[in-house]
């Protein structure tokens, strides 16, 4: 069988880390800082990175948590929000673990329709006037969701922040790809459009300074942040000190800001061959290149089914996620395709494999 070529996962080649950069930040963390780069420190994160996050959203450190990663600050939150038989609003499709989160919680998961443009903002007023769901919160991947790609528009982040205050349910607004835009116009957190505190905002530095790092965060109202603090410390009494004090030293050199310019234009690239790609060897496919982030969605036709799909394409050395991974039911013809981890090169060539998978799992089918 030829070298895999993978499509799978949510992470950057090795060529856009900034290896180098990351190096000298760690001889730094250790020659400036020796005692806080080593010691247990605080639940809340290290110091000197805390801040840096609190400037760049415009809070008070008070509203800020570093984590081991943004998964742990959304296991944070949902176990401080979210109780057995509580409903929480997703969009459809949404990040698998989310879902897994989720459910291994037993939550109520109420999926609401994503389109181009975000959540379907008006299914979710339904279903929250009409069918008098009251979430306990909702979680959005505003900019290049995943698996999506999509982003929340400017009227529908108004309209959540609107619908939040009006039925008390607090917004989780997951952003950890807000940096890696690299067409279009940037648009505003709805943390920073708040004028309530019902937005908790997580992001993490894995998608802009490397995923191994581990090094994630919450902002939200001192007194959320506050309680989510107590249940860290009993957790692990304090993150990662070492990836965090490297993580700052990093960002406070600029070394951050040179790292995502790099990833956003290796990243366009890769959007534009990818497009032309499946534009050539699936015409019958349907999708929307992202305007940013590491993801696309792509819909094959009718009565394509995924897993003979999935079964065809791992045969030909080509790995995808089914598109079912992020849906509680529904898109069995659907696929997240990742082009943050190949070559351009190896996109034309991943393409053409699909291709031939999607082609034999058709003709398995009739």
């Amino acid at each position: 069988m030829p070298d895999v070529i993978s499509f799978a996962r949510g992470a950057p080649s090795l060529d856009i880390v900034d290896v180098e950069g990351l190096k000298a930040a760690a001889t730094r963390a250790f020659e400036r800082d020796p005692a806080g780069t080593t010691a247990y420190g605080t639940a809340v994160g290290y110091a000197p990175l805390r801040e840096w996050i609190a400037n760049k959203h415009g809070v008070d450190t008070s509203q800020v948590i570093v984590t081991n990663g943004s998964m742990q600050a959304d296991a944070f939150l949902f176990d401080t929000l979210v109780k057995a038989g509580d409903a929480v609003v997703v969009e459809k499709p949404t990040y698998d673990r989310t879902l897994l989160n989720l459910r291994g919680r037993d939550a109520d998961v109420r999926m609401v329709s994503l389109e181009p443009d975000g959540i379907d903002v008006a299914e979710l007023e339904t279903l929250l006037r009409d069918e008098n769901v009251r979430p306990t919160l909702a979680h959005v991947i505003p900019n290049f969701q995943n698996p999506a790609g999509y982003t929340l528009s400017r009227p529908k982040r108004d309209a959540l922040l609107r619908l939040a205050a009006e039925f008390g349910f607090v917004i989780f607004e997951d952003d950890p790809y807000v940096d890696i835009r690299f067409t279009g116009e940037s648009l505003p957190t709805m943390l920073s459009l708040d004028a309530t505190g019902a937005v908790v905002y997580a992001s993490s530095f894995s998608k802009t300074v490397c995923p191994g790092i581990r090094v994630g965060y919450l902002v939200g109202p001192a007194e959320r942040i506050a309680e989510i603090q107590r249940l860290a410390t009993n957790t692990y009494i304090s993150p990662n000190m070492v990836a965090q004090s490297i993580v700052y030293e990093f960002c406070q050199s600029g070394g951050i800001d040179a790292s995502i310019a790099t990833v956003k234009a290796a990243l366009a690239a890769r959007v534009a061959r990818l497009t032309e790609a499946l534009e050539r060897e699936l015409p019958e496919a349907r999708f929307q290149a992202p305007e940013g982030g590491y993801f696309m969605w792509v819909e094959l036709p009718d009565g394509t089914e995924i897993d003979r799909v999935f079964t065809e394409a791992n045969q030909r050395g080509v790995a995808i996620v089914k598109g079912t991974d992020f849906l509680l039911d529904g898109g069995e013809n659907t696929l997240r395709l990742a082009y943050s981890g190949v070559t351009e090169d190896q996109i034309d060539e991943g393409v053409r494999r699909l291709a031939d998978a999607v082609r034999a799992a058709q003709g398995a089918v009739a």
